[in-house]
């Protein structure tokens, strides 16, 4: 029997799921070395049980400091590996970086009695704590007053060049998985970070955390801050996690390799500094059946529309909604400057919906040279039939609908500030999309209670979209996401439980025409007369 490409799909998925669980576990479970010949191991000098110092400075220099280019901000001495420390300090900021400058910190971790921070048992590490970024746009009220109490113009347009900004927080960690490692078989991630000490064992290693940093907690530094608010947080840090954040970290890096910048990659960072690491396991997992049902959906849906050359049972009006709004939510999305990791699906996602609408008007373009005609296909009796019950449901819909997304975009227009009337519009209607997008899924309910059939239906596309709406359900309490796109996941169960209410309710009618435009009289009497 052969493997259809589904099967194909399938098998390859959970043979990566399968390596990919093993690469996991060997990250967190690194095998201790075994020492068969004598120094073949190398040992942690916290076995030695020393009494640590941890220092912070911050230098105008990245590299080949000295300690009188060092600008001591915190301490903490006697610091215990494992427990947890957070302190707030105010930070001077130097001339240079006020005049768009930029500035590094470096953690020190020494045993207490060896007090030189670049002596053979001082580890450190070096982050820059000021980022260039462009200036935040400015929300005004557009019916309201357009001058600051200040009585500077808000409307003027947004400077175009990268300013220095101020990082609020930085997270310090130190490994506290002592374990001996192979001298010859060092993992790679903890490699980069080791350093001996004079009698061969290996220094506590130190990491700063930048996955917590995060683009929307930036401070912008004019000439006028000489001190800025800096929340230190100390806790230690398994030597899986240690690995696992340093892979991601370089994974970070190939992406801003091709173009994209921190704001493209500040959502996904999200992910891994505000959640669990439990959580983060099951988002892995999660998103990764959340990536095989969106490719078997959009390969079934495509497939469907392909073949599909009749609209009986279908709403065009429901095709023509999820075109106009999935347009809708890619302008608010590029409006918003997100990341292009999610602004290029949303892009993709339009063209086909775009596609789709051409199918269901049997539009078809020639050109005379470089003047295109247009030629709309006609429609059948049946289809008229379809029609007249979209346009039917739509009547009464439309009753609701329309007051509530007019209400909807005066209230945001006289009480939330926007940037620009393009803004207000783009914002008006994809909340009008959010909160009331449901009612046009509504009218194919009501085509099918006509009908009484659901045989028109591509249901296999479907089910894989259906699965991926509970899977929806799921990062809504993962995810930080606005509350409008949260309900948004809850109301599309709604419509599906509904969906299969009437699969359940119709029985099968064999004289109907399937999703491809066929009825299961026809195949059998193709097969007799074979």
């Amino acid at each position: 029997m052969g493997f259809s490409l589904t099967w194909i799909i399938a098998i390859a998925f959970l043979a990566y799921i399968g390596h990919s669980l093993w690469v996991l576990y060997t990250l967190f479970h690194p095998a201790p070395c075994v020492e068969t010949v004598r120094g073949s191991c190398i040992h942690p000098y916290m076995k030695r049980n020393p009494t640590l110092e941890l220092k912070v400075f911050t230098s105008m220099k990245e590299h080949r400091v000295r300690e009188s280019d060092l600008d001591l901000v915190w301490r903490c001495d006697n610091f215990s590996m494992e427990e947890k420390v957070e302190t707030t300090v105010n930070v001077s900021i130097p001339s240079k970086t006020r005049k768009n400058g930029t500035l590094f910190l470096h953690a020190f971790v020494y045993p207490v009695g060896h007090s030189s921070l670049f002596g053979s048992y001082a580890t450190h590490h070096t982050t820059k704590i000021t980022a260039y970024a462009l200036p935040q746009a400015q929300f005004i009220n557009l019916l309201g007053d357009r001058k600051q109490e200040s009585g500077d113009d808000v409307s003027k347009t947004v400077p175009d060049k990268t300013l220095t900004h101020w990082k609020q927080k930085v997270t310090i960690n130190v490994m506290a998985d002592l374990i001996p490692f192979d001298r010859r078989a060092i993992p790679g991630e903890v490699y980069k970070y080791l350093k001996t000490s004079p009698e061969g064992d290996y220094l506590p290693i130190v990491f700063i955390d930048e996955l917590g940093f995060r683009t929307k907690d930036l401070l912008p530094i004019n000439e006028t801050s000489t001190e800025m608010p800096l929340t230190i947080t100390y806790s230690s840090i398994s030597v899986g996690k240690l690995r696992m954040w340093t892979n991601v970290l370089e994974s970070f890096k190939m992406l801003h390799n091709l173009g994209f910048t921190d704001k493209d990659t500040d959502e996904i960072k999200g992910i891994f500094a505000d959640t669990n690491l439990n959580f983060l396991l099951l988002t892995f997992t999660v998103a990764a059946f959340h990536l095989l049902f969106d490719f078997l959906a959009f390969k079934n849906d495509i497939s469907y529309w392909k073949k599909r050359d009749t609209m009986v049972g279908l709403s065009t009006r429901v095709v023509v909604w999820r075109c106009v709004s999935t347009i809708i939510i890619f302008l608010y999305l590029l409006d918003e400057n997100t990341s292009l990791l999610v602004l290029i699906p949303a892009g993709i996602g339009s063209i086909i919906e775009i596609w789709k609408v051409t199918k269901a008007f049997k539009l078809k373009v020639t050109w005379n040279g470089l003047k295109p005609s247009f030629e709309f296909g006609k429609s059948s009796d049946k289809e008229k039939e379809t029609q007249q019950f979209d346009s039917q449901a739509m009547k009464y819909l439309s009753y609701v609908l329309y007051p509530l997304c007019i209400a909807g975009a005066g209230y945001s227009l006289f009480y939330v500030q926007h940037k620009s009337w393009y803004s207000w519009c783009i914002h008006s209607s994809v909340n009008g999309v959010y909160a009331f997008g449901f009612i046009f899924m509504l009218p194919q309910l009501f085509v099918n209670y006509k009908l009484k059939s659901v045989a028109h239906l591509p249901w296999r596309a479907f089910m894989y979209k259906a699965f991926n709406t509970f899977i929806d359900d799921v990062f809504a309490f993962i995810i930080t996401m606005p509350t409008a796109h949260r309900l948004a996941c809850f109301r599309d169960d709604v419509v599906f439980l509904i969906y299969l209410y009437q699969r359940w309710l119709y029985p099968v009618d064999k004289t109907r025409v399937n999703e491809f435009g066929q009825s299961f009289e026809q195949e059998d009497k193709a097969k007799k007369t074979n």
